[in-house]
This record gives structure tokens, sequence and C-alpha cells, in this order.
């Protein structure tokens, strides 16, 4: 792809970002000068979308609340080679826009997560770095350990990423889906780091720490489910399979000892779990022959898109 055909465009997701959207704006035009700037405002009740709009970005709307819901409105909107994806809360800094960007075409990559270094203690608080940091370490064992910082709101992705990714998610957890569906279908990734500031006074997260945590942890058990249904179900069926042979073992030895079935609601219930357990392999076994089509599927869509020359 030359560098004249290229199609760049910033894409910025904000809700009541007042204080720091022009600054935000102003530094990705300055860092990015051919980029086109997207600002889709999330029901923003400050002067979020006057002061973008002031500042010379594109002004797009999604009034279903939260983040995953703005990413997926703006993908199918928005039409260029490479996107630009970072938070308006201006704790990303645009001067690494232009590295990220390059990495991208000089790897040919279809994504390059911008990983956070502080530049203050107060800018990333203890709970999100424990919280990133354990989130990270579980998909890198499950999915692969291409990714470092898997919550970071900053990155830059190819079309064919873009226009593949299907963006199930609501809110925060959006982060998470972009690093499992780049792992799951093996595609090209790169890292770079890059300085994360203290937010801008009178500016506040919309990131809650323990909810928004649990949210993700829900979305990564769910995924495990969806692409990795052979293990979830085995070690399902091993709990259960466990399970019922401590409640049956007793029975059956009390069986042999005696020739009677005293504890027979033990004995169906044991019977039952065991059953479970067994069903629980099965549907792994099926649900892993379904889920390697959809893989298929998938990978067949993200090539259906041209690579960048």
């Amino acid at each position: 792809m030359s560098g004249a055909a290229t199609r760049l465009a910033v894409l910025i997701p904000c809700h009541n970002e007042a204080v720091a959207i022009t600054r935000v704006i102003a530094g990705f035009r300055a860092a990015l000068p051919d980029a086109d700037v997207f600002v889709y405002d999330n029901n923003s009740t400050d002067d979020t979308v006057a002061q973008a709009r002031a500042a010379g970005a594109r002004i797009g709307f999604e009034t279903l609340q939260g983040k995953g819901h703005v990413v997926r409105r703006m993908f199918a909107d928005i039409e260029a080679d490479i996107y630009v994806l970072v938070d308006g809360d201006d704790t990303y800094d645009p001067a690494a826009a232009p590295g990220l960007v390059r990495l991208l075409r000089e790897g040919r990559l279809d994504m390059v997560t911008a990983t956070r270094v502080m530049q203050h203690s107060a800018a990333y608080r203890r709970g999100h770095r424990t919280g990133n940091t354990v989130l990270s370490g579980l998909v890198a064992r499950l999915f692969g350990a291409r990714v470092t910082d898997m919550l970071s709101g900053y990155r830059v992705f190819s079309r064919r990423f873009v226009k593949s990714f299907p963006a199930l998610s609501a809110g925060f957890e959006t982060e998470t889906e972009f690093t499992v569906h780049a792992l799951q279908l093996a595609m090209p990734v790169g890292e770079l780091p890059a300085p994360y500031r203290q937010r801008m006074a009178g500016s506040a997260s919309k990131l809650r720490t323990v909810a928004d945590g649990l949210r993700i942890l829900r979305l990564i058990l769910m995924l495990v489910k969806d692409e990795r249904p052979l293990p979830f179900f085995t070690i399902c069926g091993v709990i259960l399979l466990l399970f019922g042979l401590a409640l049956g073992i007793p029975v059956v030895l009390e069986f042999l000892r005696i020739g009677l079935v005293p504890r027979l609601p033990t004995a169906i219930v044991a019977a039952a779990v065991v059953a479970l357990a067994f069903l629980s392999f099965a549907c792994g076994l099926i649900l892993d022959s379904v889920g390697r089509g959809r893989r298929e599927m998938k990978r067949l869509a993200y090539l259906a898109i041209p690579a960048p020359q």
C-alpha cells in the first residue's frame, strides 16, 4: 500500500470528556496530519460534542451506552485502511501514533497495541494494574502470550482486522475481545511502549475496577467456553465426576458390605452426577468440532478482505 493511497482514521469514543477532547484532537491532528479524526459521542451531558466539532473532528453518535457499542458503530461506519483507536481522556500520548502506524505498515501487521508506560504513579491505579496483570496472564495462558497489555485503550488496526471483528461486547471488555480475536485467528500482531499519563483535572475514569474486572473475567470464561470447548467441558466433567464418585463410592462400599442400599437418594444423585459428567465430555467433543468450523469461517471472512500492499 503506497503512502499516498493510505486512508488513515483516528477513532475516539467519548463520554463526558469536554475537558480533554480538544487537546486530544489537536494532538492527533499534529501527530497524524493526513488522518481523518472521528469522535463518536456516547450520550455525553457536557460540551464534549461542541468542543470536538470546534476542534475540527468529524462527529458521530451512539446511543447504546458502553464503549463496546461505540466501537461497534465506529468500525461499521468508518472506511479506512488503517485505524487508530484511542480513548478520549488524554491519558495516551498522540506523539506515539506515528510509530504505531509505522510498525503496523512495515510489519504488515493487523494489530499494534500501545503498552502503557506510566509517567506518574497516580495515572494507573494499583487495582487497575493488578487486574490487568491477572487478566492478561489468564488470556496469555489460554490463547497465547503475544499481547502483554490486554486492556490498553490505544491500538492501531488494519482494515482486515476491523472489518472481520465481530464486536459483540458492550463495555470495556471490548479490549479483551480485540486480543482474543487476533490470537484466535493467529493474526500478525505487535506492541510498542507508549507513555501513559494522569488524567486532566476534572476528568474521571469510567472504568470501575471491580465491576468491570468481573465483566471482563466473565467474558474470558465465555470466550473459553466458545473457543476452547473441549478443555472447558472436560474440566467441568472432571469436577462432576469427582463429585459423583465422592457421593457414590461410600454407597457402593456399603452395598458390598451388607448387600443393601440404605441411602437410595444418595445413590440416585451420585448416578445422575456421573451421567452429567459423561454428558459434559460428550458436549465438549461435539462443540469442539462446531468451534473448529466457526474458526474456519472467521478465518475465511478475514482472508476475504484484501491485505495491505
